[in-house]
């Protein structure tokens, strides 16, 4: 398989595994901690990928770069995982994916200030504009929604701002390795965190797991842990990362289609406006940068 086809198929690959993983996140909660669903997820993903990189004999490597490699992905997956764990338990998950919708925009404002990619013209911000507007109509929505949606809201806001980060930092890193040797760095430091965090939080280990619980949490494990961050960051080493981020942008639809077929979440007026909103602000931001290369490089005499 060619270089191209591979990152398309690995492109794929994240687009339906960011769909699917919202619903499973709420899954993995019913009747365990949201902390417990969280670490246990990461601590399976982090077995799978020490086996994988011990039967594909991938080595890691520890100089200076692969150290901070790891430690930009690792504070990633931690943070972010962990708001989104968290607020999941306030909103509906097709909220989840519709809000990191968000992250195309804010990884391309951190990503010019730190990658120097393209500076915004005026139909990207136009973009960023209408991302936001999404965002403030469906945070409008969260308030008729349940008295406590708005954290959930909050959070996940809090999850693209540290998801983009990480991606940013990582991609600033530039450290040529598998995607599984990265995720397997990353997970390295994640999971030490979390279990500090349950140790810290006191959190008891549930009496009974639910078979739904349990599936969904070796779902999330196996194949959203180690082969959906496997294939993000084996993109995002072959593509500037406001483009990675862009990954959004077909995910929020199919994640309310799961959420209200799979788990009866209602679509207000509110969330889909929103929503509506948000990839027409990905759309025209995604434009803009099209237009932009489309552009004659003038020619000085």
């Amino acid at each position: 398989m060619q270089l191209k086809q591979r990152i398309q198929a690995s492109y794929l690959a994240v687009v339906i595994i960011w769909s699917t993983t919202p619903l499973a996140i709420q899954w993995s909660g019913t009747g365990v901690s949201y902390l417990f669903g969280v670490t246990v997820r990461m601590a399976i993903g982090l077995v799978i990928c020490l086996l994988l990189l011990w039967a594909m004999k991938l080595p890691m490597r520890w100089h200076r770069q692969a150290v901070l490699t790891y430690l930009a992905a690792g504070l990633g997956i931690y943070g972010a995982m962990l708001c989104v764990y968290w607020g999941a338990q306030y909103i509906p998950s097709g909220w989840i994916s519709v809000l990191f919708g968000l992250t195309p925009i804010i990884t391309g404002l951190m990503a010019r200030r730190f990658l120097g990619e393209k500076k915004l013209g005026g139909v990207r911000l136009l973009g960023v504009f209408a991302g936001i507007s999404g965002l403030v109509v469906v945070f409008y929505g969260s308030l008729h929604f349940s008295e406590n949606a708005w954290y959930g809201v909050v959070a996940l806001l809090c999850s693209v701002t540290l998801h983009s980060a990480s991606t940013v930092w990582t991609k600033y890193l530039d450290y040529q390795a598998h995607g599984l040797v990265i995720v397997a760095g990353g997970l390295l430091v994640a999971v030490p965190l979390y279990l500090l965090t349950w140790w810290i939080l006191q959190e008891p280990w549930p009496q009974q797991i639910p078979v739904r619980a349990g599936m969904a949490i070796l779902y999330l494990g196996v194949i959203a842990t180690v082969f959906g961050f496997a294939a993000f960051f084996y993109v995002l080493r072959h593509v500037d990362a406001t483009r990675v981020a862009l990954l959004t942008l077909m995910t929020p639809i199919l994640a309310l289609w799961l959420g209200n077929w799979l788990n009866g979440e209602n679509l207000t007026w509110p969330v889909v406006a929103g929503t509506l909103l948000i990839l027409f602000g990905l759309l025209l931001y995604e434009f803009g940068e099209w237009r932009k290369e489309r552009e004659p490089v003038p020619i000085k005499i």
